[in-house]
Order: C-alpha cells, then structure tokens, then sequence
C-alpha cells in the first residue's frame, strides 16, 4: 500500500511556518500529540454549555475565563496553519498542556481532526481526516440511539501494518467504554455504510443526525461526501458540498443520481482496497468534486 499520499500536507492540514519548529519539538507518542491537540481547544458545545455536564469538573478549563464576546470559531481558522498561527498570538509557547481557557481555540471535531492530522504528518507518520457518524457520545438534546455527526482520525501504525482510528475530540470524556487511541472497529458509523443501510431499509435514516439539526438521507450524503474528500487529502469545510448534495437540489435528485451514489458508497466501504477506482472518480467525476456553497460555484 503507498502510504505517500497521507505523508502530504493538504491546502487545509498545511503547518505553515510552524512546520520545523513544531518537528523538533513535538512529542514521538500518538496519545502525547493528541493530548496537545486537546489541550489547545475547547469544544464549541462545551463552550456553550459552561462549566456542566462533562466540564463540571473543568477539565476542558473553567468557560468563565473565557471572555463573553469569544463565539464558535469554526469559520475563522479554517486550516491548520490559522489554528496554529493564533495558537502562537495568543500563547507564544504555542502548544502547551499548560495553555489557560482563555487562549484556547472554540471549534469542533473537524478542526481537532484538522490540527492533529497536520502533527501527525510533521511527525512523518502517515494519517488521514475520517467523517462519520458517533453513537457513543451523550450529547445534551441527543435523543437517545442517535448517531451524531463526527470527524476523527486514522494514522497508520507501521509495526503492526493497520489504520488506527482515533477520537481525540472525544479522548477526554470519561464515559466513553473504549481507548480513544485505539478505536474498535465498528464503533464509527461511517457514512458508506450509514448511506447503504438505509438505502436498503435495514435503518431508519433519521437514527443519523448532524449538530446542525439536521437528520436522515442528506445528512448521510454530506458526511459521505466530506468523507470521500477527506480520503482524497481534501478536508472541506462543513458547508461546501458537491451541487448535487445541497439543500435546494437533494430532494429533485433523479433515481441515477441516488445509484451513482451507491456505487460511491460501496467504494467507499473498503477505501485502501477500492483506492485506484476511488482516484479515478476523483479526477474525473466533476459532479462529486466541485462544490458549492459560500462563494463557491
């Protein structure tokens, strides 16, 4: 397997010109990156939900010293590179476990994922962004056997020849049954399987829900898609989608569109095995590649 292609910096894991820095001074130990990762950012959820739930006893840092008029910052550090720049002007010791609540970014799983697949590459060790759902989290006014959305990550671990997938989002919940370095296999809901399942019946569409709202078949196309983009090096943003997989166009999709679909979600079951068929609807199939949304299109 040619694992050069999850050595490469994408336009949204780029360093920037942390990279030789942060290359001598980043721990050797996946779970040590990680823990950085984690320490550097609140979630948005938590920031919004205060000093409660799972922060009750601040272990994200106390929200209060955060200051009112910090909001989510999702659309302002896009990439690695801007995360990494403002971690640097806010803390010139740039990752620290040491970093106080007020100088931590406010993002979400896809940013956490963003920042510790670009650690990972400056590490030299092969990684890759994931986007799927999680049945594991209990997420205040998450109806019970739901599957949020969530983004994690897989680095591949030479010694014993395998991807393995890790949550460093979610690494610091205490409830969660399982090593968060080390996923089991099937604890993620990914979006291929999500999409197949309920294209078959065998699920109802609305178990899978995004934070947005948003539950059943388009929300499984999104996470789909990001997920496709995300094996391709490309690790879009939240609200750019292919023009078929938007809100006004996902409901007047023809019955060949939903089987083109398909057959993406069936490569994308098993991506190593289906990689050159996954490659080649990616330089060739416009309607899954571009996007729109914001300015795009």
């Amino acid at each position: 397997m040619d694992l050069s292609m999850y050595l490469e910096f994408s336009q949204y894991t780029h360093p920037g010109a942390y990279e030789t820095i942060l290359k001598q001074s980043l721990p050797d130990v996946v779970r040590d990156i990680g823990l950085l990762v984690r320490k550097s950012l609140v979630h948005a959820v938590t920031y919004a939900n205060g000093n409660t739930g799972s922060n009750a006893d601040l272990r994200y840092g106390d929200m209060k010293r955060i200051p009112w008029w910090r909001q989510n910052e999702d659309d302002v550090f896009p990439t690695a590179s801007a995360m990494l720049s403002e971690l640097y002007r806010r803390d010139p010791r740039g990752l620290t476990l040491e970093r106080l609540p007020e100088n931590k970014l406010i993002v979400t799983c896809r940013f956490t994922s963003i920042l510790t697949a670009c650690l990972l590459k400056i590490k030299g060790i092969p990684a890759r962004v994931r986007s799927g759902f999680a049945p594991y989290f209990k997420a205040e006014g998450l109806e019970a056997g739901k599957s949020e959305d969530h983004w994690v990550n897989q680095y591949w671990n030479k010694h014993q020849s395998r991807w393995v997938t890790i949550d460093v989002d979610g690494s610091l919940e205490g409830y969660i049954p399982f090593d968060t370095y080390d996923m089991p296999e099937g604890i993620i809901d990914f979006p291929a399987d999500a999409w197949l399942d309920v294209r078959t019946g065998k699920v109802d569409a609305n178990h899978f829900h995004n934070a947005g709202g948003w539950s059943g078949l388009i929300t499984i196309a999104w996470e789909l898609f990001y997920d496709f983009h995300c094996i391709m090096n490309d690790e879009i943003i939240y609200f750019h989608h292919p023009a078929m997989a938007t809100l006004d166009a996902f409901s007047k999709n023809s019955e060949e569109q939903r089987k083109e679909i398909d057959e993406l979600a069936h490569l994308m079951q098993n991506p190593d095995q289906n990689f050159d068929a996954l490659k080649k609807l990616w330089e060739t199939k416009k309607e899954f590649r571009l996007l729109r949304g914001g300015l795009l299109g």
